[in-house]
């Protein structure tokens, strides 16, 4: 996943039915029905309409579009900047284990253990360092799926910093071709593929298409990473399906919890079953089958 510019975040706390009924509002209202919106329960039990806009909206049309649904309810408002998400300092961030995969910044090399595949990843202008609930989902559904399959061809879909190019290149030593639109994170993620040693089998490419030729030529693949958020997992669905091969798994994240079955039933539309689905830290991750 590639680096977020900054963003504003509404939020309404509410009990669950209004939740649900203010995200699904605002997502029509201010998304035209695709957006990272959607309401999830909060750890005091409380329930929250969450939105994020790319740029800060108009407050009395939020507050008007929430009125709708419940007149107490208010609107709160944060900004998350850019290095929020990408550049945080490496300070303080502890190793991100997935079963045997343990994502760690060059000042924990050391920590690492002697049956553990270590990769290192500095917080940089690419999103993916595994401190996030989606690059975090889609390592556990890696490592489970390493547990009974050895994918041959392998495509990972915006790639941000290349961690889960990296892993599935470690774990399985298979070609991986990794796809990234975002010039800069290009550069970061072919850095840490050469520093992680997987350069005989992980390549990065600057292209926001998959159906550029040197994608097409090695398809089909038996595994495919796509972490993005649901707007551009849906639009890619039909590609990622030409792709597969039968049988092959697909992971999907970047999805909030509420959005799941809005990207599954597209997939599923194409011929995919779900295997499994979970969420962290709010964050979604499904793993399909290509029937």
């Amino acid at each position: 996943m590639a680096a977020f510019p900054e963003s504003h975040v509404v939020r309404v706390r509410a009990d669950e039915a209004d939740a649900k009924r203010i995200a699904d509002h605002l997502l029509e209202r201010f998304f035209e029905g695709e957006g990272a919106v959607g309401a999830f329960e909060a750890p005091d039990g409380s329930w929250i309409a969450e939105a994020h806009f790319p740029e800060l909206p108009d407050k009395s049309a939020v507050a008007a579009a929430v009125a709708e649904i419940n007149p107490n309810a208010k609107a709160e408002y944060e900004t998350l900047a850019a290095k929020d998400w990408i550049a945080a300092s490496l300070e303080g961030l502890k190793i991100v284990r997935a079963g045997r995969f343990a994502i760690h910044g060059s000042h924990d090399r050391d920590k690492i253990k002697a049956n553990e595949i270590g990769i290192e990843i500095e917080a940089a202008l690419a999103f993916g360092t595994g401190h996030h609930g989606t690059t975090l989902g889609c390592l556990r559904a890696l490592e489970k799926l390493a547990r009974v399959e050895k994918p041959r061809r392998i495509l990972d879909v915006g790639t941000g910093t290349a961690v889960l190019a990296i892993a599935a290149a470690r774990a399985f030593q298979a070609p991986v071709i990794a796809t990234e639109i975002d010039r800069p994170s290009v550069t970061v993620a072919k850095e840490n593929v050469r520093v992680n040693r997987a350069s005989p089998y992980a390549g990065v490419l600057h292209t926001g298409s998959l159906s550029a030729p040197v994608i097409t030529q090695y398809a089909p693949y038996d595994l495919i990473f796509a972490n993005i958020l649901l707007p551009v997992l849906k639009h890619l669905a039909r590609p990622i399906a030409s792709l597969a091969a039968p049988g092959a798994t697909v992971i999907l994240s970047g999805l909030l919890p509420s959005q799941g079955l809005a990207a599954f039933t597209r997939y599923q539309a194409l011929g995919f079953r779900l295997i499994r689905s979970e969420t962290i830290e709010n964050w979604t991750t499904l793993t399909l089958t290509k029937l």
